[in-house]
């Protein structure tokens, strides 16, 4: 088996109980997440559900002028679609892979039917929900009140979170994209993290090197936002 072609890898579909898991499983489609890969549009009605198994999708608000920030990260611990069951069947958002891999989706119609069974994939995804929203809140005051060298130690650790490994693929730009910045301030930035021993960045590849240090550099947005997860979500069952 390929590494992400198992859906239990996704700590959602692994925390369904034993029923609701059994009705899922044939419904779940394997996909690949290339970068870049977009999965839905700003205003586009959703037709799937994407639960990433070893991608990372990144939610990004677009403005009018097509400049757009990101305002949350989801990896294997999520799912990437909540408006579709909060009530709406589009949003306001954009969500692109931003680092590669595997994940399954789910027709929204499936999706629907399950949540509207008002049982325990309601209540988990409920949870699921209140733990993305946190993310989203702390991640517009992070980008408001904290520097860039803190802004971007919580990127690395969120995004690392969702990730089985210690390191990122990643350009500059891309980074400067998501964190609504210039490319210029993210290259200043990762050098001063660079030369404090915390990462190692060469040719788009970011190595975390000293975890607990990147940790206290962050701001407490980080720290804010893991003790959401940890609280809200079941621990990881797919290991």
């Amino acid at each position: 088996m390929t590494i992400g072609d198992d859906p239990l890898q996704n700590h959602l579909l692994a925390a369904l109980p034993p029923a609701e898991r059994e009705r899922w499983l044939p419904e779940l489609e394997p996909i690949d997440m290339p970068l870049g890969k977009v999965l839905y549009e700003s205003g586009m009605r959703l037709s799937h559900v994407y639960f990433p198994t070893t991608a990372i999708a990144s939610l990004l608000y677009v403005l009018e002028d097509g400049a757009s920030a990101e305002i949350a990260v989801v990896g294997f611990e999520g799912v990437v679609g909540i408006s579709l069951f909060m009530g709406g069947d589009s949003t306001t958002s954009r969500a692109v892979v931003q680092s590669a891999g595997r994940g399954y989706r789910l027709r929204a119609s499936v999706m629907m039917l399950e949540f509207n069974r008002a049982g325990p994939v309601l209540h988990l995804l409920l949870r699921y929900t209140q733990a993305l929203l946190t993310q989203m809140s702390q991640t517009a005051v992070c980008n408001r009140h904290h520097s860039l060298d803190q802004q971007l130690c919580r990127w690395l650790l969120l995004s690392l979170d969702r990730l089985r490994s210690s390191e990122l693929v990643m350009t500059q730009e891309l980074i400067a994209n998501m964190l609504g910045v210039r490319r210029e301030g993210v290259t200043e930035a990762a050098g001063r993290l660079q030369d404090a021993g915390l990462i190692s960045y060469r040719r788009g590849h970011i190595s975390v090197l000293d975890r607990p240090a990147l940790e206290k550099r962050a701001c407490e947005c980080y720290a804010v936002v893991k003790r959401e997860y940890d609280r809200l979500l079941p621990p990881d069952v797919a290991s």
